[in-house]
């Protein structure tokens, strides 16, 4: 019996258990979550998509 799990859980255990052992920043994570967001092509892809590209507007359109 094969069972199938879904990339995003994957990613998200093994981000975990990185994150615990101290081998892996939170910002980094943080990047492996939301590219098992997008690899797993779910419902909640679109709406980070959508918050990453509003987040890089609002920081393009600050002047230092």
């Amino acid at each position: 019996m094969a069972i199938s799990i879904s990339v995003v859980v994957l990613l998200l255990i093994l981000a975990v258990v990185f994150l615990r052992s101290g081998a892996l920043k939170t910002s980094h994570a943080v990047v492996c979550v939301l590219l098992g967001f997008y690899l797993a092509s779910t419902n909640v892809a679109p709406t980070i998509h959508s918050g990453i590209t509003a987040t890089a507007d609002i920081v393009s359109s600050l002047k230092p």
